[in-house]
């Protein structure tokens, strides 16, 4: 779907309303992709609406953004750029300096799932990097309203601010600018095929972050792994709800792919979003057994999975030799999720 050539051109059609027409294309998408009547002035999410979400925030959802901040922000502060200066051959002074973007823009999508995690790992990241406005747009409901854990956490994270806004005529709008949002200079966050299209389709204009297509999760396991843990992660990472998620097994036993295949059948069942799953079980998921490790890494290398988990005796001994994947996850305690 990275590539799909009619949501190409519907996505471009919508970046043009937008670009002409500004907030009035922006009141019409919204009313027809999200079923929210809205006027101009109420695409901007308000102050007041912000301390509700503070207030109606339990304390179990105040610690967990808390903690999730606080581990998101040391994290980046480590692998933040740091300026350099050096004498060259020639005895010339050299360097780079390193300076944050002035405006950023964020996409947190809203869809089946709202992703407070995306809005805390963007958010922060722009955050530590000393952006000093961040920008925010997230699809609201049918009602108008946005979620109230996912607007808390963006609050808290440190947007500047938040519109009610979702899929590719949000990207145009932050970055084309309307008459209510001012354009950015870097756009990140996931999203739909759409949202991606538009990315891909306004780089230039903008930089983004990245294009990237359907979640993936590729769990590596020898006969140690737990066979209820390797399906628990397969199932969690087929739930997000687009459907074109992938999903791989890989394992050197054959004992240990009908103990998943069984845990698969066995916990599905019981997830209240089974249906979701199921529709990437039937077409996107893959148990594979291979002859070795050695085997293994050079599947692993060539499907590049997003996420890539290693349940073996000695996961680290694995690590220097996997060259492609986006995220790796060493042992049985590491889920994706976490």
């Amino acid at each position: 779907s990275l590539f799909d050539p009619v949501i190409e051109e519907r996505t471009r059609t919508i970046i043009e309303a937008v670009r002409t027409r500004g907030d009035a294309a922006l009141v019409e998408f919204t009313q027809r992709f999200d079923g929210a009547t809205l006027r101009p002035e109420q695409i901007p999410v308000t102050q007041a609406e912000r301390m509700q979400a503070s207030l109606m925030a339990g304390p179990d959802l105040r610690a967990a953004v808390a903690e999730s901040t606080k581990n998101i922000a040391s994290f980046s502060k480590r692998s933040r750029r740091r300026d350099w200066s050096a004498k060259n051959s020639h005895g010339a002074q050299v360097g780079e300096v390193f300076q944050p973007f002035q405006r950023v823009g964020v996409y947190i999508p809203g869809g089946t799932a709202p992703l407070v995690s995306t809005a805390l790992m963007t958010i922060t990241l722009a955050k530590v990097a000393g952006c000093p406005e961040i920008v925010v747009c997230t699809p609201c409901g049918k009602d108008g309203t946005l979620n109230p854990a996912l607007l808390f956490a963006a609050n808290f994270a440190g947007a500047t601010e938040i519109y009610r806004i979702s899929g590719s005529q949000a990207i145009a709008a932050m970055v084309h600018g309307t008459e209510t949002i001012r354009p950015v200079h870097k756009v990140f966050g996931p999203g739909n095929a759409y949202v991606v299209a538009a990315k891909r389709l306004l780089f230039g204009h903008v930089s983004v972050d990245l294009l990237p297509g359907p979640s993936e999760t590729l769990v590596l396991a020898d006969d140690s792994a737990d066979p209820r843990f390797v399906a628990a992660d397969l199932l969690a990472q087929a739930e997000h709800g687009s459907g074109h998620e992938r999903v791989w097994m890989v394992t050197t036993s054959a004992a240990q792919l009908k103990a998943v295949e069984k845990e698969i059948s066995r916990q599905l069942p019981t997830l209240n979003r089974r249906e979701f799953i199921q529709k990437v079980l039937d077409t996107n998921t893959w148990l594979i057994q291979v002859r070795d490790l050695d085997a293994a890494v050079v599947l692993i290398n060539r499907l590049a999975p997003e996420h890539c988990e290693i349940m073996t005796r000695n996961p680290k001994a694995l690590v220097p030799r996997i060259h492609a994947a986006g995220a790796i996850f060493l042992g049985q305690g590491s889920p994706t999720v976490l």
